[in-house]
């Protein structure tokens, strides 16, 4: 059995992007490890979601750990920097974000948990993170340098399929279901093309107790998000796959699984 470690910027992250790869790792006997990079301190919260004197990071980290349960999170850990904000916001330059973090330091807290778990896969995201939000992009760079300093035999970055959400979108649009069609520039900056992407997780028997991981994060993904109001059958349509780029291949054999962790 192998050693994983996903690392995520956010708690919520790891539900969205990777749960459903976690579950059937945990299930196939793996261990499992999820890094927070963040305290998600800046995240959006609702009035009257926080109790009084309650912060939005300890709500944050009660519901990570709510999370992590249902995924099978053998280990929990948080890498200790201060949540940056969406791009060009103030809190970016924030001497505690992370952002604003060394990536060298950064990566040798992280690459230090990789030794000790004796980790064969990491995962971290896609260059620009996603969708450009700072956070993300620094995981990729400590995520990439972190895999290099502790020797990690396999490094995965979590994407998000730009040409399959396309197709999710018009498909919604001509139904009615969604009366404006994406911004065309938005899309060219949002995940990867299909082109780039070496796996293809099926999490499709395992999606319920994604969508309860997403869910246990109250404060970001209430019952009425986009997310989680979504019928079911959309909802597996949208996230029922988990996309990575293997670092090391090519495209042509698209894998449906991590190398170094059969499921």
């Amino acid at each position: 059995m192998a050693t994983a470690v996903f690392f995520h910027a956010h708690p919520d992250d790891e539900a969205i992007a990777t749960g459903g790869t976690m579950v059937r790792a945990a299930a196939a006997g793996h261990r499992v490890v999820l890094v927070c990079a963040t305290d998600g301190a800046v995240g959006e919260v609702d009035d009257g979601v926080l109790a009084g004197g309650e912060t939005l990071a300890s709500r944050r980290a009660d519901e990570l750990e709510a999370a992590a349960e249902l995924l099978g999170v053998d280990r929990l850990e948080f890498l200790g920097y201060r949540d940056s904000g969406m791009v060009d916001t103030e809190t970016n330059s924030h001497p505690e974000s992370f952002w604003q973090a060394d990536v060298d330091e950064a990566a040798e807290r992280l690459a230090g948990l990789l030794r000790e778990e004796g980790a064969t896969v990491l995962t971290c995201y896609d260059d620009h993170g996603g969708y450009g939000h700072p956070d993300h992009i620094q995981v990729h760079r400590v995520g990439h340098r972190a895999a290099q300093l502790a020797g990690v035999e396999h490094l995965y970055e979590s994407t998000m399929n730009r040409d399959h959400l396309q197709a999710l979108m018009e498909m919604a649009v001509e139904n009615g279901d969604m009366p404006d069609p994406p911004d065309a520039a938005d899309a060219e900056t949002f995940g990867s093309p299909d082109v780039d992407i070496t796996t293809a997780v099926d999490v499709s028997a395992v999606i319920q107790t994604k969508k309860a991981a997403m869910a246990a994060h109250g404060s970001q993904i209430d019952e009425q998000s986009f997310f989680l109001s979504m019928p079911d059958e959309a909802f597996a349509m949208a996230f029922g796959t988990e996309w990575y780029i293997r670092i090391g291949a090519t495209p042509a054999d698209r894998e449906t699984e991590l190398q170094g962790l059969p499921l």
